[in-house]
């Protein structure tokens, strides 16, 4: 389904299930609400599960303008606007854990939870090598294999994920592309997280070479008020992908011991 939120972009939106509160994924940089389906699926039988391809990426409109932190958050809002929901958990990973910081900081009317997988953080630490590394990680097929292989995973993919997270990949466009490295990895908003007042549970990748867990916890857990903290055994950082299993039965718990 595609939905048309405020401002005109039309988001390509997979939904599940039904129940309350909502669970809204956010997805990484290259991926696409399809990176969520090993998840999902795994949550569908009890709770209404909503992914979206962020603007630029996958089958949403790709606008020449609007990649941002903040537009990306107001984009996940007009969202949940749109299909009427009242409550609602938002898990991100990646740069959707900096959307979905950034989010929750504005406390919006319904939100009851926080999810953040392997997130971004809000006070960047990050090397120009590393930027120039990402700004040229998706160029070519070539290019997101070793990505994947060197960078983004430390547990093994089947085919199919791997086939996905390259069409992904190569798919965004260049708008897109280019804004996380060169500005929106470098979005600073640390002050605004203690801020957020909801739950939150944060998930580290215990093999993660983007996000390490050390730096999650220092920059990411430490700033939000009452954030639990875990560490999914064996994992790079491409956790639901690589540990959809893990990543369900936390956010499962997660929802049950919030209240949801």
């Amino acid at each position: 389904m595609r939905y048309t939120i405020e401002g005109g972009v039309a988001l390509h939106v997979r939904e599940r299930g039904g129940g309350t509160p909502a669970l809204l994924f956010l997805h990484y940089y290259g991926g696409t609400s399809r990176t969520w389906d090993g998840v999902t699926a795994r949550l569908s039988d009890h709770h209404h599960t909503i992914a979206f391809d962020a603007r630029g990426w996958g089958a949403s409109d790709a606008p020449p303008n609007g990649y941002t932190i903040a537009q990306l958050a107001d984009d996940a809002l007009a969202l949940i606007r749109a299909l009427h929901v009242e409550r609602f958990v938002v898990i991100g990973h990646s740069m959707g854990g900096k959307v979905a910081q950034k989010l929750a900081a504005r406390r919006p009317a319904g939100l009851e939870g926080l999810v953040l997988i392997a997130p971004a953080a809000a006070r960047p630490t990050v090397l120009d090598a590393f930027r120039e590394q990402v700004a040229h990680a998706y160029d070519s097929a070539e290019s997101i294999v070793w990505s994947i292989d060197n960078v983004l995973t430390a547990l093994p993919l089947i085919a199919d994920q791997r086939r996905a997270i390259v069409e992904d990949s190569l798919g965004g466009s260049i708008d897109a592309k280019r804004a996380w490295p060169e500005h929106m990895m470098l979005e600073s908003f640390e002050d605004e997280l203690a801020r957020i007042s909801v739950p939150t549970l944060v998930l580290a990748g215990e093999r993660d070479r983007v996000e390490p867990a050390d730096l999650v916890r220092r920059e990411v857990v430490a700033r939000i008020p009452g954030a639990s903290f875990a560490v999914v055994p064996g994992s790079g950082h491409l956790i639901p992908l690589e540990a959809p299993e893990a990543v369900a039965d936390a956010i499962t718990s997660f929802v049950a011991s919030a209240g949801g």
